[in-house]
């Protein structure tokens, strides 16, 4: 599919991996709508970024975890761009909770962010696309919908429910739509976090160090402008951490 020219949606595109996938689908002539949700001056500062690469953006405010939000940023992101071409399913919560600590609300903050506002995005903007012929959808995922660790029970639940949730849209969006998910390992660890934890976790990897925002980024580049017989895959960008 050609791309340029094209519109893309990302979700948590202000910073971190979202902003890294922005400017790498822009790379290939995108056209991007921003989401972020409190970051403001920084989706204002990647909105910059993108148009100094030639291609349009903009930015859109939207809660994730209220419902009325994502059907707004839906529409008035189809409405911007005229149909999207390219929804990047990227924002996510990552909420440390003790199983003793655990509880309805953290579950609801995390499954209602994680999962339920991109299936909804997928719910609205999936089928414009397979209305006009064509899309494709990438999903975040997490090598820990895999395997799960200790004390991030809601949000493992929430990245083993993207594993799922791609592999249903896939079947449902073909042929017109393809869906599939990246699931990053180790990138770019909470900031604040001491140097021999990080340390630590990079020995624990295969290839011996931390992921980067661009290593995923160029995955979900691939998944949409190369990818052509791809559709309910799930691709891991984890240094090999899911074998170790």
């Amino acid at each position: 599919m050609e791309l340029r020219g094209r519109w893309a949606l990302v979700t948590g595109a202000a910073k971190r991996v979202g902003r890294a996938t922005a400017l790498e689908l822009a790379a290939c002539g995108m056209n991007v709508v921003v989401h972020y949700h409190t970051s403001a001056e920084e989706a204002a500062a990647t909105v910059r970024e993108l148009e100094v690469l030639g291609v349009r953006a903009c930015a859109l405010a939207a809660d994730l975890g209220r419902t009325s939000d994502v059907a707004r940023l839906a529409a008035d992101a189809e409405r911007h761009s005229g149909g999207l071409t390219v929804l990047v399913n990227n924002a996510s919560n990552y909420l440390r909770v003790p199983f003793e600590q655990l509880t309805e609300a953290a579950w609801d903050a995390s499954l209602d962010t994680n999962l339920k506002a991109p299936f909804l995005l997928a719910w609205h903007i999936g089928r414009g696309m397979r209305a006009r012929g064509g899309g494709h959808i990438v999903n975040l995922a997490d090598w820990a919908g895999e395997r799960p660790y200790r004390d991030y029970l809601p949000y493992c639940v929430s990245k083993a429910g993207m594993i799922g949730l791609t592999r249903a849209l896939a079947k449902e969006l073909a042929p017109e739509v393809q869906v599939n998910a990246v699931a990053p390992g180790p990138v770019m660890p909470p900031e604040g976090m001491p140097a021999a934890e990080r340390e630590a976790i990079a020995r624990a990897i295969p290839l011996r160090r931390l992921g980067t925002p661009e290593d995923v980024a160029r995955c979900v580049r691939f998944l949409v402008a190369e990818a052509v017989f791809s559709t309910g895959s799930i691709f891991y960008v984890d240094g090999g951490r899911l074998i170790a």
